[in-house]
């Protein structure tokens, strides 16, 4: 995992930036290189027939992005939207996708040597999009590789 992570774009690299945002009362990281901008919650237009988990689509800069939201993704329960509700925008290969989350919490780096496998115990096929789980400071962060949380959509690229 830690390994996999260190070849991703730079061999040397003994820590991994990640986006720590929240989710249902959990803390969820993705890797910063994926990220390409966190935007308040705006009108989202809906598409008849989507996906359960796609909310629908955004215009952002004059490109439309197809809008997820995380909780129905990973099967938890809906919220209202808040005030801290965030689209995260990410880049899976060449498209850019909408993340709905509940809050986006900070930017940080966390030291690979703190990053381990998730658990056999957890893992399943429904779960396969958690790549790791992190300890960081007094919290457990759960990895998200985002190809996999996408895998399974129409919103995948194929």
């Amino acid at each position: 995992m830690a390994e996999a992570i260190a070849t991703k774009g730079n061999a040397a690299r003994d820590e991994l930036q990640i986006v720590i945002f929240d989710l249902a009362g959990e803390t969820y990281g993705a890797d910063i290189q994926a990220v390409q901008a966190i935007v308040r919650m705006q009108q989202i237009t809906r598409i008849p027939q989507a996906p359960p988990a796609v909310e629908g689509v955004i215009n952002l800069r004059g490109k439309v992005n197809p809008v997820m939201d995380l909780r129905k993704r990973f099967g938890l329960n809906a919220t209202e939207e808040t005030k801290d509700s965030r689209i995260v925008i990410v880049n899976i290969g060449d498209q850019d996708v909408g993340l709905i989350v509940d809050a986006v919490a900070e930017v940080t780096r966390i030291p690979l040597d703190s990053i381990e496998p998730p658990s056999d115990v957890v893992s399943t096929v429904e779960t396969d999009y958690i790549s790791g789980i992190a300890k960081f400071e007094d919290r457990m962060i759960i990895l998200l590789d985002l190809d996999k949380v996408l895998a399974g959509t129409q919103v995948d690229r194929g």
